[in-house]
C-alpha cells in the first residue's frame, strides 16, 4: 500500500480568513465542498491544508487526512489491528471511499481512496 498524500483538517468556521491567510503563503482554493475547503500551492499541489466547518457523513472531524493507493487493504489492516474504528468504511458522494480510526495518539485519521 502507498500513501498518496496527507492533509491536516483544521475545524474552523473561518475559512474565507483562512483563504486569505494561506494565500499569504502561496496556498489557493483547490476545493470547496461547502463544508470543507482545500489550499494547496501551484508549486506543489499535494502539500494541502483542508478547514473544514465538521465532517459531513462523520460523527467527528479527523485530524488529518491520509490517501492511500488501496483504501480497502488500509482498512483490513487497520481493523485486524484492533485500532477504533470511529466511521465505517463506505463510498461517498464526492467521489471518495474511506474510513476513520483512532491512532494511539488519540487523533481521528480519515484514510481515504478515490473512486
Amino acid at each position: 500500500m502507498n500513501v498518496r498524500r496527507v492533509v491536516p483538517n483544521f475545524q474552523s468556521d473561518a475559512a474565507e480568513a483562512s483563504r486569505e491567510f494561506y494565500g499569504l503563503l502561496g496556498f489557493e482554493e483547490v476545493m470547496n465542498q461547502g463544508w470543507i475547503v482545500t489550499f494547496a500551492p501551484p508549486s506543489a499541489p499535494a502539500a494541502q491544508i483542508s478547514v473544514m466547518t465538521a465532517d459531513k457523513t462523520g460523527p467527528v472531524t479527523p485530524d488529518v487526512s491520509v490517501e492511500v493507493d488501496d483504501v480497502d487493504a488500509a482498512y483490513a489492516a487497520v481493523r485486524e489491528s484492533g485500532a477504533e474504528i470511529v466511521h465505517p468504511l463506505q463510498d461517498e458522494e464526492w467521489g471518495v471511499r474511506r474510513f476513520f480510526a483512532r491512532d494511539p495518539n488519540g487523533r481521528v485519521i480519515n484514510v481515504l481512496g478515490h473512486l
